[in-house]
């Protein structure tokens, strides 16, 4: 009997501690070979849209079930990244901004919260086969004073770099627009975490980077030109090519020619879905990878724009729906067939 009891007790405690370990598993791992991307070693063809306010979405987030089924959506329309931003505190009136919409205390301290709810996006974005990428500030903030000094700040980047060191299907960008102590950050975020991948999306459209930033970067995210520059799918595609030539990474197209409003950058004229099409072909084309930029975030909600969820969904609107389909189909358009 005695004998019984323990061997039953040591089946518990085999069963608890695989469910601990299971629990534990580290995330898949994106990894760089040359100019491409893999996951956990196999071809990862990173394709994302924009989701800046992805944390502080309450549609979104209103169940790790309602994600994952949101998470599926995307990835049936081809898209498996999703861009999203740690500080969407500015005053522009964008989709779920506000003063608490941040992962940073001005003190450098992290919002708990708001960090458990990136926490829960990625462990589902993991389950689902999933890339996050982290925009770690912002310079549209920054315009409106809302800002960490240096101290602070590096105080922040530390603490979000330990707490997110378990998820490696995340990578980090140190700010969307702007190049201001790109590189010291980077060196606090290699000194916690020297396998995180960490890039930087250095300006405004057609802003391409230093030469310094882009050789310490481990891939690169530029704002390509958009249309007050002329044919976006002919010049940026250029763009892209000349930095794989010149740095040997790779190079995502990061927020590629815009659509809709022609507020914040935005365009001047009408623009139609094949513009993006062919844009994002052609960045394919070039080697390069692109992330889709929606209209919405910039418009607001009750805005023909952004939908009621305040989700940038595939199906929302024709316009959209469009370009979705392409890339749904990314592998029947994909340069050489599947990645």
């Amino acid at each position: 009997m005695r004998q019984r009891a323990g061997a039953c007790l040591r089946a518990v405690i085999c069963v608890a501690f695989a469910g601990i370990m299971t629990a534990m598993a580290p995330a898949a791992e994106l990894t760089i070979s040359g100019t491409r991307f893999q996951l956990d070693g196999k071809p990862f063809p990173f394709t994302g849209v924009s989701f800046f306010n992805a944390i502080y979405n309450p549609t979104f987030n209103a169940s790790p079930e309602v994600r994952r089924e949101w998470l599926g959506q995307f990835s049936r329309h081809g898209i498996n990244v999703l861009r999203v931003w740690a500080q969407w505190d500015n005053r522009r009136g964008f989709v779920d901004a506000s003063p608490e919409a941040t992962l940073y205390h001005p003190d450098g301290t992290l919002r708990a919260g708001n960090v458990d709810r990136l926490k829960e996006i990625l462990k589902d974005a993991d389950a689902t086969g999933f890339v996050i990428e982290l925009c770690l500030f912002s310079q549209e903030s920054y315009a409106h004073h809302i800002r960490l000094d240096p101290d602070p700040q590096d105080k922040a980047v530390a603490a979000l770099t330990n707490e997110l060191k378990p998820w490696r299907n995340l990578v980090f960008q140190i700010w969307n627009e702007k190049s201001l102590r790109t590189l010291d950050m980077l060196r606090v975020i290699k000194a916690h975490d020297p396998k995180r991948l960490v890039t930087n999306s250095p300006g405004f459209a057609g802003d391409l980077g230093k030469d310094d930033e882009n050789a310490a970067l481990d891939f690169l995210t530029p704002h390509t030109s958009r249309q007050g520059a002329g044919r976006t799918w002919e010049i940026a595609p250029r763009e892209i090519a000349s930095l794989l030539k010149k740095f040997n990474k790779p190079v995502v197209d990061d927020e590629p020619a815009r659509n809709g409003t022609s507020k914040f950058g935005g365009p001047k004229e009408a623009t139609q879905p094949i513009d993006h099409i062919l844009h994002m072909h052609a960045v394919w084309e070039a080697g390069g990878h692109s992330v889709y930029h929606h209209d919405m975030f910039q418009t607001g909600y009750g805005t023909p724009a952004c939908p009621p969820s305040g989700i940038p969904e595939p199906d929302f609107s024709p316009y959209h729906g469009a370009v979705f389909d392409f890339l749904a189909n990314r592998e029947r358009y994909w340069v050489g067939g599947k990645e």
